[in-house]
């Protein structure tokens, strides 16, 4: 059955028109993207598969679709070059909507505060970022700084890579962060010595490093809380 064969009330277009996008299931929403199917398949068969890159059969979820590149959409056929950047780009949309607006101003007075902050962010990506917050002195966001993406572990992030932008705009205090694409937050070993690496360094500077807020998609823990050094 094709999409036109289908009532009216049931076609992706008509029924958000009718009923509003929040009624329509991912696979109707991306097939009004995808727009066209083929000879043998509706753009909502192609939708169906799109949620389902590389995952044997087994559900996907959207966090997993956002970061498909151009060459997974292309595997699928039916979705050519065209289509594929389509996708691209409405879902980098969808990322960087999850991005704070304005995250300057804000006070931190907690650990769920920078969770809050952060999670609609970190929560889609499949590696790890690991990022800076610069504070005044009344903790308050100067800046939020991108240190690193794309590893798999935090320990090779270096005292000075993370000190540099701090040193600059003389801030007294920091925060780091980074997230577990497994969703768990539970630091790691490595991420709790790392860290005590950092503190040590970054008093010789003057700078205070409040915390490290590890973020999994449900949750997160602060490693000086973990480590009985204080923290927020």
């Amino acid at each position: 059955m094709t999409i036109k064969e289908l009532p009216e009330s049931e076609r992706p277009y008509e029924k958000l028109q009718i009923y509003g996008a929040e009624k329509l299931s991912n696979a109707e929403l991306l097939a009004i993207i995808i727009k066209s199917g083929t000879k043998e398949e509706t753009s909502l068969d192609l939708a169906c598969k799109v949620l389902n890159i590389g995952k044997n059969n087994k559900q996907k979820n959207l966090r997993d679709v956002l970061n498909s590149s151009i060459d997974e959409f292309m595997s699928i056929r039916g979705i050519g070059k065209v289509k594929a950047i389509q996708l691209a780009a409405v879902f980098e949309i969808a990322k960087r909507m999850s991005k704070p607006v304005n995250s300057l101003n804000i006070k931190i007075t907690s650990p769920k505060d920078i969770y809050n902050l952060l999670i609609d962010e970190l929560k889609y990506e499949r590696c790890e970022i690991v990022k800076l917050i610069i504070l005044n002195t009344k903790n308050t966001i100067l800046k939020i700084v991108d240190l690193a993406k794309g590893g798999t572990n935090f320990a090779y992030i270096e005292p000075k890579d993370v000190l540099h932008e701090a040193i600059k705009l003389n801030a007294p205090k920091i925060i780091l962060v980074h997230n577990h694409p497994s969703g768990n937050p539970e630091p790691s070993k490595q991420d709790i010595d790392v860290t005590l690496k950092i503190e040590k360094c970054a008093k010789i500077f003057g700078i205070q490093l409040l915390d490290h807020v590890v973020i999994g998609e449900f949750g997160y823990e602060s490693i000086f809380k973990i480590k009985n050094n204080g923290g927020l």
